[in-house]
């Protein structure tokens, strides 16, 4: 199964990890705490941990295509919450 990851850089990171699981909890499988949070999308699953400097993201899919759009979704939707602020997804494929 591809995997990739992401650290991003913000002091928001439990802002922005708490506000995807809550945003995705109607439609998937979603469990979250202030510091660690995990979603079983439809395209694939996405675990999130926020510390102080970053919120590091891993996101695992059935398909480099899939994997890819994946991604996008989550980064997507992440820097909509993160408006006021400029963040860079460096995404980094698995080995």
């Amino acid at each position: 199964m591809p995997t990739s990851r992401a650290d991003v850089a913000t002091e928001h990171a439990s802002r922005y990890l708490q506000q995807l699981c809550k945003h995705w909890a109607h439609k998937f499988p979603v469990e979250f705490d202030p510091h660690h949070g995990a979603i079983q999308l439809s395209l694939g699953r996405t675990v999130m941990d926020a510390d102080d400097k970053a919120l590091h993201i891993a996101v695992a899919a059935g398909d480099d295509a899939a994997l890819e759009r994946l991604e996008t979704v989550v980064a997507d939707h992440i820097k909509r919450f993160a408006f006021r602020e400029e963040l860079t997804f460096d995404w980094q494929k698995a080995a």
